[in-house]
């Protein structure tokens, strides 16, 4: 059995990296350390969602998970049918925060969610900057690291023009392509689904 200490780190951390050992020990026990219960909850979610049985135990400094995984094709009961989605999935990004609130928390979120972008399979097929947005694919951003690495996996980046030159960052924008509001708006209607953070 595996043992994986997460104390001390915060969320979205102890679910992508179980994910990672999930996917890479597919057939063994896990043992898990968390330091909270929303570390514990998302993590039993991700678990669960991956077919695996959870318990969690409080311990002194946290909690203790166990994860088992699924069971062998012998002993497998008839699947639930998923619902699946045709087409791409598209970020649109219309903010350079994620949700209402504190603007510098709303920063951490959204940088957290564009890293974990990196964690999904399959990646997005795109990712559309519009308004203040355009900050973050500009020089100085925090995620330019990780827009770089989506990139380079495949991901279109693609910024409004027009916003870029209202914020007047044309000349500093460090990743992606600069496009139109024609091109935006086919981009959603031709995906499977839109994702707005």
């Amino acid at each position: 059995m595996l043992e994986l200490d997460y104390r001390g780190h915060a969320c979205p951390y102890p679910v992508v990296e179980t994910r990672k050992q999930i996917l890479a020990n597919s057939a063994d026990k896990l043992t898990v350390l968390v330091d909270d219960d929303v570390c514990r909850d998302n993590v039993t979610r991700l678990a669960e969602k991956m077919g695996y049985q959870t318990t969690a135990v409080a311990i002194p400094d946290g909690y203790r998970m166990e994860l088992k995984p699924p069971r062998m094709p012998a002993e497998a009961t008839t699947p639930v049918p998923q619902k699946t989605i045709s087409g791409a999935t598209v970020i649109y990004c219309g903010s350079d925060r994620m949700g209402s609130g504190d603007d510098h928390f709303g920063r951490v979120l959204l940088k957290n969610f564009l890293m974990t972008q990196l964690e999904i399979d399959p990646l997005p097929a795109a990712i559309l900057f519009v308004n203040s947005a355009v900050h973050l694919v500009c020089t100085g951003s925090e995620v330019l690291d990780t827009l770089q690495a989506l990139k380079l996996s495949g991901v279109d980046i693609a910024s409004c023009g027009l916003c870029l030159d209202f914020y007047n960052r044309k000349d500093q924008l460090e990743v992606g392509r600069i496009t139109n509001m024609f091109d935006i708006v086919d981009i959603q209607h031709q995906a499977g689904r839109v994702i707005s953070p």
